[in-house]
Formats: C-alpha cells, structure tokens, sequence
C-alpha cells in the first residue's frame, strides 16, 4: 500500500500549478532545494516520475498529469480533516485588490487560496488603492494588492509594471484641444501619474469622465469617449496605445505592492501562495 506524505504532494502541486521550482519554493516558504527533495521523494514514493524539467521549462509529465486532481483532492481532504479540528474552522479572509491592478489573473488568486485552505472564507474587495490602503489602515481588509502611494514606503513590492495611455481605435483628438481622460475618481492613484506627466509636459487635460468603478471607465473608454491610463495587460479588449499617436509623455513605471499585518503561520502560507500566483502572471519585471 503507497501512504502518501503530505508537504510532498503540497510541493508537487505547487510545482504544477506555478510551472516554477524557484516560485513554488517562495510560495511555500522553503528552498527550491528542499522543494526538489520533496518532489523526489513522492516520484520514489508512486513510482513514476512526475515533472519534467529542462533549463527553459517545468511541466507534468504524463503520469503527473493523471495524478494531478487526485493529489489535489488528497490535499483537500488533509486541510478539511485538520480544520475540524479546530474550534475556529471557518476562517475569513478579506482580500482588497486595486481596480487598476485586478486582470485576468484573479480567479486563479482566488482557485490558489481555495485549494490552500478549503477552509477559509474569502472575501474580495474592488476599489483604488487610496481607498483599499484607508480600509487595511482601518484593520477591515487582511490583505491588500495596490499601487504605491507616494505617501506610502511600507509593504512588499510584487512587481513593477509600465502604464500606457489606452483608448478606442476610433477615438479622435484634435491638435489644441485638452486632452480627455478617464478615471475611477478624482483620488485614483493612476490618474494622479497620468495628471502629473500631462502637467510636467505642458499638455492641458480635462476630466470627460469619472467612474464609480473599473467596469464604468473601461466602458467610456471602449466607447471613445476619452483616453485612460492602463497597465496594458489589463487594458479594455479592443483599445490601443495612442501615447506616441498624440505624443503624449511616458509614464513613470508603477509599484504593485502588498500590504499586510497578519502573522499567524497559516495566514503567512496562503500569503506568500498569493503573491507567488500573482507573480506568475506578471510580466518581467522592469
């Protein structure tokens, strides 16, 4: 009968899931020397080898593909079994995400602190990063993924990211006019960039449209109604750069950090598995 150890079939998994030994060693908070050992030592345990490895590439093989939904099942039911135990086994999570920053990478966020802990009730919450960094401030978020506020030097860069000037192919400027730019709100973090580059360049500017939420700028923009700021992997479908079209300035490269106070060791884990989900989706670095 094969008994299975549980911290290796944690790191095959994380393996899998982050196609990095480097990322799964940081999301599980040990070496990629330890993580190897671990993947080791389960191959040994079942028999066959289950991640190929080439200086370029990490990826199932094809019994660690078949094994996958089993080991994420096993790990399941391990965390589900632990959890009864304890008299506090729903715990919340609130996990507050800049609207500027949240693309397509959330659901997998949100599949990663699942699978980490079936346990735990997650809560999201959408907003800018001025009003996410008030609420944690507040103590109501747990978490927070945001820009860099210039007023602000604490928290954990996950990754700097460049911004472009993004509107509908058939948006129109003429030469003389103020440029028309979109924006959450007034105290958007974003905005505020883009407001000082256009002043640094002497380009006048007027706010055409202000948006209670992302879903409502990404729309006007869509629309033509005017130009917005955008991390380009976020960017509304079908929008495209125009800042070297009206020679608008280049903007600085933007901080994406995480805020945190929590310190229990559980809640340590599923952070360091969110920033290394987050990081898998990022672009190099800049």
């Amino acid at each position: 009968m094969t008994i299975l150890d549980v911290d290796a079939v944690r790191a095959f998994v994380t393996i899998a899931d982050l196609k990095s030994f480097t990322r799964a060693a940081e999301a599980l908070g040990t070496t990629q020397g330890a993580i190897s050992v671990k993947l080791k030592r389960l191959e040994d345990r079942v028999g066959h080898k289950l991640i190929e490895r080439t200086p370029r590439m990490v990826r199932l093989s094809v019994q660690g593909a078949a094994f996958i939904d089993g080991a994420r099942d096993f790990l399941a039911a391990h965390e589900r079994a632990v959890a009864g135990l304890s008299p506090t086994a729903v715990r919340r999570f609130t996990l507050g995400i800049a609207a500027h920053i949240a693309g397509p990478e959330v659901p997998t966020l949100l599949a990663r602190l699942n699978a980490h802990d079936p346990a735990m009730t997650i809560e999201v919450r959408i907003d800018t990063s001025r009003a996410l960094l008030d609420a944690f401030d507040r103590g109501d978020v747990d978490a927070a993924i945001v820009g860099r506020e210039d007023d602000r030097r604490d928290g954990d860069v996950l990754a700097k990211e460049r911004l472009g000037w993004f509107a509908a192919p058939t948006f129109e400027h003429r030469e003389g006019q103020s440029i028309r730019l979109a924006a959450l709100s007034p105290a958007c973090g974003v905005h505020d960039v883009a407001k000082r580059a256009l002043d640094a360049a002497g380009i006048a500017w007027t706010e055409s449209f202000l948006g209670g939420g992302s879903s409502a700028v990404m729309a006007a923009v869509s629309a033509g109604l005017a130009i917005a700021p955008f991390l380009p992997r976020v960017a509304p479908l079908g929008t495209v750069d125009v800042g070297e079209r009206y020679h608008l300035p280049e903007l600085a490269p933007f901080e994406i950090v995480l805020h945190t106070t929590l310190s229990d060791t559980r809640s340590r884990e599923a952070l360091r598995m969110l920033a290394a989900a987050f990081r898998e989706h990022r672009p190099a670095s800049l």
